[in-house]
């Protein structure tokens, strides 16, 4: 019961002197996290963020051509451009103060609600620039209109000196923000010239009519920084120059980068892109919005992956292409690195920091300005568009197989509890320098194991032929024995559980007969690797033994040859005329004395090696062949053994 009336005294207590209201700046000062995300590093490039967007905003709306950026000692940031200027006659409102006083001290206030005076800005709730003069322990304002200079100091928010007219300023034009910001709010925390100098980069390649001149106190620039004391950017490339700058020699799948841009009347703006496909490189997307950076993406992203996916599979119909069907926006965009620049008029973000752009109209415009552009690139380039179709298919297919794959727990070089199959490992347990090799048989493993280094080479041998993965169910390939036994000697897992810091060894190499039959387990087994575990060839990890075919004898001279017409040649180049030369030629692998199959085949000092790869710029031609000579289709392989039969010369029979 005492708690009861405890508690109603406190209720009494709280009455209407209790309730604060906050006038003027004085909400951003007390919490300026709702402003500008926090009070640390990244908050405090914010202020310097909302002054080069105003500055932008004049450029991009035709009023300005040139914007200044410079630190100095002492924390001094000022931006400029040479646009019309903020107004300083007096506000009708507020008439005993000028509307340079009333944005500079009163939240949302500005010339951009209305769309009259900016068509696309980059501010937009009239909050920046007096956030800025909240925060700052000084921020020192001048103004050129109409051939006349105006200046005004402020401190915290608040007007130092009133409005003064400096004087003529015929050749000049424009607004100058002198700020530092203050040390109440932000601490020790510093503008980085680094920071700085990237904002002014991104700002120029946003928007190509504008110069942006940059400097900086020499002593601000970190050792060793590639930052310049004094630049001016200035991109006429546009986002194109951006991104061939950031990729530099990346190798791309796609040349050249697609890149573009197109006006939206529906929405009042225009749109900018720039993208290149990559070969293992790292996917990036970095989006804009009236030069607004937003990270976070939102409806403009959205809308450049619909016509993105949309576009090829629209591409891939009109080809024929019926696995494109699998495809998602994922796979398309999974080594993308692009650049996306949207302007349209009364954009909605996600907060006052902008990082995500919210507006459904965006998402629309976005999607229906780039799709058709996307399909008719495609269909200008038909090489090259199926290549980067082959390659987005392949990830597809990819994706499917990790999502379905039930492969066996993978084993660590320093855990071999239980050696799969028929391995017969090395004794180095670290993958430096060490290889497997996948033989044909019990017998011809016989004979490796006793011509291989115990202490880097493996040797694993396989049963016959292996499963066709490219016409084989899932199931099957889950189930098959030879395959499970290889995927766990190399470690590496398949699938969603690949890891290629797991693989066991450096290399891995199929030697196989130098027959028919040997070239045909080879190609399973270079099929395998090439569906199931393509990382292992594009990391090039995978090889392809060179066993000789023949034995040329003749007294104690021994050489050896690949094939048929190695052989005719080496008889009549590198022996003695007119003495008999003895021929043998190997049955297999098995029939091989292991002193022999060390020397030519196995001694890294004197074999030959054929690297496997899948060169980015033939993968369509890649993909397509696999599929027409190992797939499920076997019209697919008669057909090409009708096309090619006139080139394999006349059988005897």
């Amino acid at each position: 019961m005492n708690d009861l009336f405890e508690q109603s005294a406190q209720t009494s207590a709280y009455s209407a002197k209790d309730i604060e209201v906050l006038e003027g700046l004085e909400p951003v000062r007390r919490r300026p996290g709702m402003y500008i995300g926090g009070t640390d590093e990244a908050a405090l490039h914010h202020l310097a963020a909302e002054l080069l967007d105003n500055a932008m905003d004049e450029a991009v709306a035709g009023h300005a051509t040139m914007i200044e950026m410079s630190l100095a000692q002492g924390n001094l940031l000022a931006v400029r451009d040479n646009g019309r200027g903020i107004p300083v006659d007096p506000h009708p409102k507020f008439k005993d103060k000028s509307a340079l006083e009333v944005i500079l001290t009163t939240l949302h206030s500005g010339g951009k609600f209305s769309g009259k005076i900016y068509n696309t800005s980059g501010g937009l709730h009239g909050v920046g620039s007096s956030v800025v003069n909240a925060l700052s322990e000084r921020l020192e304002v001048e103004v050129a209109r109409d051939r006349v200079l105006w200046k005004q100091d402020y401190a915290r928010g608040k007007p130092l000196t009133k409005l003064i007219n400096a004087g003529p300023a015929p050749n000049r034009r424009g607004t100058l923000f002198r700020c530092v910001p203050d040390r109440e709010i932000f601490g020790d925390h510093a503008f980085s010239a680094k920071l700085l100098y990237r904002m002014c980069r991104s700002k120029a390649y946003l928007f190509r009519g504008v110069r942006i001149r940059w400097s900086c106190d020499p002593a601000l620039i970190p050792a060793g920084s590639d930052i310049p004391a004094q630049a001016e950017l200035h991109f006429p490339g546009g986002l194109a120059d951006s991104l061939a700058e950031e990729l530099g020699a990346a190798p791309s799948l796609v040349a050249p980068v697609w890149a573009g841009e197109a006006d939206l009347p529906e929405a009042a703006g225009r749109i900018e892109w720039a993208c290149a496909w990559l070969d293992n490189g790292d996917a990036s997307l970095a989006t804009y919005c009236n030069t607004i950076p937003t990270p976070l993406g939102g409806t403009h992203e959205a809308g450049f992956r619909a016509a993105l996916l949309k576009g090829l599979r629209g591409f891939a119909e009109a080809r024929g292409n019926k696995r494109a069907s699998v495809v998602t926006g994922d796979d398309i965009t999974g080594t993308l690195a692009a650049k996306l620049s949207l302007f349209i008029r009364d954009p909605h973000f996600q907060g006052q920091t902008k990082e995500k752009l919210t507006s459904p109209l965006a998402q629309k415009v976005t999607e229906a300005a780039l799709r058709d552009r996307f399909e008719h690139w495609l269909a200008g380039d038909p090489a090259s568009a199926d290549n980067l179709l082959a390659y987005v298919v392949e990830r597809a297919e990819e994706r499917i197989r990790r999502r379905e794959a039930k492969d066996t727990p993978r084993k660590s070089a320093t855990r071999r509890l239980r050696l799969p199959g028929k391995l017969t490992d090395c004794s180095r347990e670290s993958r430096e320098d060490t290889e497997i090799f996948l033989v044909e048989g019990d017998s011809a493993g016989g004979s490796a194991k006793q011509a291989r280094n115990r202490e880097t080479q493996a040797v694993l041998p396989l049963r016959g032929k292996i499963l066709n993965v490219a016409s084989a169910s899932t199931e099957k390939l889950r189930q098959n024995q030879e395959l499970k036994d290889l995927i766990e000697a190399l470690g590496c897992g398949v699938g969603e559980r690949f890891r290629l810091d797991q693989l066991r060894y450096g290399r891995i190499i199929i030697m196989t007969d130098a027959d028919v039959d040997g070239a045909h387990i080879a190609s399973l087994l270079m099929t395998f690797f090439y569906r199931e575990l393509p990382e292992l060839i594009r990391a090039g990890h995978v090889f392809l033994a060179q066993p000789p075919l023949f034995r040329l004898t003749q007294g104690g001279k021994s050489v050896y040859a690949m094939d048929d017409a190695e052989r005719d040649r080496l008889v009549k180049s590198a022996f003695k005329t007119g003495a008999k030369v003895e021929i043998s030629r190997f049955k297999g692998l098995g029939e091989m004395p292991p002193a022999i199959l060390k020397d030519t085949t196995m001694d890294p000092a004197k074999r030959t090696l054929l690297r496997v790869m899948a060169l980015p710029e033939n993968r369509a031609e890649t993909a397509e062949m696999v599929e027409s000579l190992m797939g499920r289709k076997p019209e697919l392989r008669f057909r090409f053994i009708q096309d090619r039969a006139a080139s394999a010369g006349e059988l005897d029979v």
